[in-house]
């Protein structure tokens, strides 16, 4: 495994962009897979989404304090509630604004073998999938701000 070097919002117009769709399901994403999750804890993170190590593709990792979670192409197929909480991104390190999440969402996504799988969060991690996937869609958190001025 290794540390992979955290796009910082300015650097480099790829958190911007939307990412495509993975469509290779082999070792060299299983290493990503596993170099993003070594990335995201030394930085001391909950998630990190493709675009923030410089690839432009749908996945992500994300892990609240209840294990790692692996989210390949993922779709928010269902959500409940709102929650208005601070939030915080690796790629704007030491900013956080208060950003209204769902408060319950339910993804459907592929693990790493290509495996369709089903995940659902409630609060915390609800809000972790939210900022991950708004990642691959070419959004950052302070957009989120912005809406609700």
């Amino acid at each position: 495994m290794a540390i992979r070097h955290i796009v910082q919002y300015g650097e480099d117009v790829v958190l911007r962009k939307v990412c495509r769709s993975q469509l290779t399901f082999d070792e060299k994403l299983a290493q990503t897979l596993d170099d993003m999750a070594e990335t995201m804890y030394k930085a001391n993170g909950v998630g990190l989404a493709a675009p923030q190590v410089g690839l432009l593709r749908r996945y992500c990792v994300v892990d609240v304090g209840d294990g790692l979670i692996e989210l390949v192409n993922p779709v928010i197929i269902e959500k409940h509630g709102h929650q208005f909480d601070q939030e915080g991104c690796l790629s704007i390190p030491g900013r956080y604004e208060n950003v209204e999440r769902p408060m319950y969402v339910k993804v459907r996504a592929q693990n790493r073998k290509g495996e369709t799988i089903i995940v659902e969060g409630e609060g915390f991690k609800a809000r972790a999938f939210c900022h991950e996937i708004d990642h691959l869609d070419g959004i950052v958190f302070l957009d989120r701000v912005a809406e609700q001025r």
